[in-house]
C-alpha cells in the first residue's frame, strides 16, 4: 500500500486500486489530491503490470467532486495560481480517460460533479443502488465543466442527461444503471463482490489485446464505416505484432483441440500451441 496524503495505492499483481481518501470531506478533490491522484498514476504505469484499475473512496462516499472553497474560492484572484491549480485536475482526468489499464469506478456513496466525471470516463463502473450521483454545479450558478458535461453526454440519453445538468436532481445507483452511466448496481454489501468479478474477467485477458480494444472503440465511435473497418484492421495487424500473433498461434490452436470455448472461456496463455 502507497499512501499519500489524500490518495492510497494497492497494486497486487494485475490489479490496482486506488482509495481517494478525504472521508472527512466526502472525498472532495483538492489541489493536493489532484497532485496524488497525477503520482498513482505514474505509480501504476511504472509497474508494466497492471490490467485493472479500480478507483473508489474511503467512508461513505466516492468523490462529493471538486472541494469548492480549495480549487476556486481560494486562488480565484490570483489567474495564474486558479489556472495550475485546475490544470493538474484537468490532466489526470484526461491520463484516467486514456489510461492504457482496464479502468473500473466502484461507486460506493456520494458521487457528484467530479465523482460523476470519474465515474463516466472509467471504462466501466460498479455502483451500489444506494449511491447517490449528481451534477450540482447549476445550483452554484455554473454548469459541470471540466468534463463533467462530457461524461453526462457520453453516458447518459439527451434527455436524462440535460434533465440532471439543468436541474440538479440526483439519481440512485439503481438508475444509473437504468440510464447507462454504471453497468451494474447491487446491494451495497455485494459491491467489493462484484467488482472483483469483473476485476478477475479482465485481468485474465491480454493486456496488449485490452488496451487496443479500448483504442479502437474511441476513435470507431466517431467514423463512418468504411473508415472504422480501415482503422480496425490496421490495428489488428499492429496487435497481431505486438503479442506475437499469440490469438492464431495460441488461442485459435487451443480452439482448434477444443480445449476452449471462446464464447464461454478465455484461452489459457500458458498454454504453448504443439
Amino acid at each position: 500500500m502507497i499512501k499519500l496524503d489524500t490518495v492510497n495505492l494497492e497494486i497486487d499483481g494485475p490489479t490496482a486500486t486506488i482509495y481517494l481518501n478525504r472521508p472527512d470531506k466526502k472525498n472532495a478533490m483538492n489541489p493536493q489530491m489532484h497532485r496524488d491522484m497525477n503520482q498513482v498514476l505514474d505509480e501504476i504505469e511504472a509497474a508494466e503490470t497492471v490490467k485493472a484499475v479500480v478507483v473508489t473512496g474511503n467512508g461513505d462516499s466516492f468523490s462529493a467532486g471538486m472541494d469548492l472553497e480549495e480549487c476556486f474560492l481560494k486562488p480565484f484572484d490570483d489567474p495564474q495560481l486558479f489556472y495550475r491549480t485546475n490544470l493538474v485536475a484537468l490532466n489526470w482526468f484526461k491520463r484516467l480517460k486514456a489510461f492504457p489499464a482496464v479502468t473500473i469506478a466502484k461507486v460506493n456513496g456520494f458521487a457528484f460533479g467530479g465523482g460523476v466525471l470519474v465515474t463516466g470516463i472509467c471504462d466501466l463502473a460498479v455502483a451500489s443502488e444506494t449511491a447517490l450521483f449528481g451534477l450540482s454545479e447549476i445550483n452554484f450558478g455554473i454548469f459541470p465543466a471540466g468534463g463533467a458535461t462530457w461524461a453526462a453526454t457520453h453516458n447518459l440519453p439527451r434527455k436524462q442527461a440535460l434533465y440532471y445538468i439543468l436541474t440538479g436532481d440526483t439519481l440512485t445507483g439503481r438508475q444509473a444503471q437504468e440510464y447507462g452511466l454504471v453497468n451494474r448496481a447491487v446491494p451495497a454489501d455485494q459491491l467489493d463482490a462484484e467488482t472483483d468479478r469483473i476485476v478477475r474477467k479482465i485481468v485474465n485477458k491480454n493486456p496488449v489485446t485490452l488496451e487496443l480494444a479500448k483504442q479502437v472503440y474511441e476513435r470507431t465511435t466517431t467514423m463512418d464505416l468504411p473508415t472504422a473497418i480501415d482503422y480496425d484492421q490496421a490495428k489488428l495487424w499492429e496487435l497481431s505484432r505486438l503479442s506475437g500473433n499469440e490469438w492464431i498461434n495460441v488461442a485459435l490452436k487451443q480452439f482448434e483441440k477444443r480445449s476452449y470455448q471462446p464464447g464461454l472461456s478465455t484461452y489459457r496463455k500458458a498454454e504453448a500451441a504443439s
